[in-house]
Parts: C-alpha cells; structure tokens; sequence
C-alpha cells in the first residue's frame, strides 16, 4: 500500500493515525540499482535511517544509494562509511555541499561531520584511544555519533604504556554516560577504564599491532577475556556499529 493511499485512508477516517505509523514503519523500500535495494522508512522503525556502507561497491551503485537516500531535492541527512580516497572525491564532487573526512573514511549530506581538531574534551559518549594509531575508528565512531545527535567527546592516546596520560581525563570520564574504549595491540585498555569507573564501557577491538595481534584478533580475545566487569565488547575497527549501539542507548529512540 502506498503513502498517500494510506493518507487518504486516515482522511477520510478510515485509519486511524497510530495505525498508518504502524504501517510506515515496513514500508517502502525503492529498489533502484541492480543490487541496491534502500530501506527508506528504517529511521520510523529503529530510530536512525539507513547508512551506506561504500566498501566493495562500484561507483554507479554507490551514488544510486546516495541520491536515493538523499531524494529528490538532495535534502535528506545521509551517512556513508568506509570510504577510501577515489570514492570520497567522486562523492565530494557528485554532492559538493557534503562533508568528507579522509581520515574517518566518512561522507555526509545535510548534516556536519564536526570532525577537525580541536575535538570536544567532553560528552556524553567519551570515545577513549589506546594509541594514535587508533584514530581512524576513533574518528569513524565520533563523526556517526555526531551525526546521530549524540554529544560526544575525544580523548586520543592514553594508552597502558603511559598510563600517567590518563590523569587529566578522569573528571570528563566522570560526567560522561558512557565510555567507549578504542585499543589495538594487547586490548588492554578496557579493563583498566572498566576497573577505575562506574560508567558502562563499550570496547572496540582494532586491527593494530605486530605479529600476534593477528589484525586485531589478540585485542579482540583480549576484551572478551577481560576480568573487569561492565564491559562490552564490539567487532573488530567496528567504530560505526559501537556508536550506533550508544546512540540508540542515549537517544533512547523507542521511549
């Protein structure tokens, strides 16, 4: 059933307006691409509308997704990720009022990546890196995070090899909801901000370290193995999906 018959349905009384959002909510889908199918009416359902995932996907698919999400009048807020540099300036120049980080692998319509140092010292959401090395999924979870609506801050490279660089964090740490912990290498750095604060902390794995880091999978072991409770533990450079699961406990998108 389309929109505006459902519309004509509430009109005349024959529906009634809490039933028609029920029925948005599993409808429509517009499938353009071979390929590309978009989901329109997920931010009705979930709380957050659909994101466009750029890895593995050929450019005609990937500007079809966009300008499908974006509409007709290119107006609508759209988030992709995974962008590598050829994708990010075919974007940039198909949608020149967008926003683009290299470094985050991110693209946004209609709504600010915020994503240029000096970046927030506080938020609700403290996204904490182990090392600088780490910055890329830091990034990718801080800009989702902005996009979502979510107040969010950035304290970058404060490792287990320098605990010390900790100190100055502590009270920011402490007025926020929720911690999210980006560590590489060993995946130690969880269970220690898990050991010092009362705050849920959301640990996301990520793909540095030498030899038997095995691309992420010794701190993905690592986090899950963590003796500290209150931790909860996200795929590996999964900095989107673990700001997502923040938003949506923030946002608290289904009260």
């Amino acid at each position: 059933m389309d929109m505006l018959k459902i519309l004509n349905l509430v009109r005349s009384g024959e529906l009634l307006p809490e039933e028609a959002v029920a029925r948005f909510q599993f409808a429509p889908f517009e499938e353009l691409l071979d390929g590309v199918n978009l989901d329109l009416h997920r931010e009705l359902r979930t709380g957050q509308g659909e994101c466009v995932l750029a890895k593995d996907k050929s450019p005609e698919r990937l500007l079809a997704a966009v300008r499908g999400l974006a509409g007709p009048e290119a107006d609508r807020p759209v988030l992709v990720t995974r962008l590598d540099a050829e994708q990010g300036r075919m974007l940039t120049e198909a949608f020149p009022q967008g926003e683009w980080s290299r470094e985050a692998g991110l693209f946004t319509l209609n709504r600010p990546l915020l994503l240029n140092p000096p970046w927030p010292r506080s938020g609700k959401l403290m996204i904490i890196t182990a090392g600088a090395s780490d910055m890329r999924v830091a990034l990718e979870a801080l800009g989702t995070a902005v996009f979502y609506g979510v107040e969010a801050g950035l304290a970058p490279d404060i490792g287990v090899a320098g605990l010390h660089r900790m100190t100055p964090w502590l009270g920011a740490f402490s007025q926020a909801k929720i911690l999210m912990v980006i560590a590489g290498m060993e995946g130690a750095l969880p269970s220690v901000i898990a050991g010092l604060t009362a705050k849920p902390v959301l640990a996301v794995p990520t793909s540095v370290g030498y030899g038997v880091s095995a691309g992420g999978y010794a701190a993905l072991a690592g986090m899950l193995a963590s003796c500290a409770a209150g931790v909860s533990v996200f795929n590996i450079d999964n900095g989107y999906g673990a700001a997502v699961f923040a938003c949506r406990l923030l946002n608290d998108v289904r009260s």
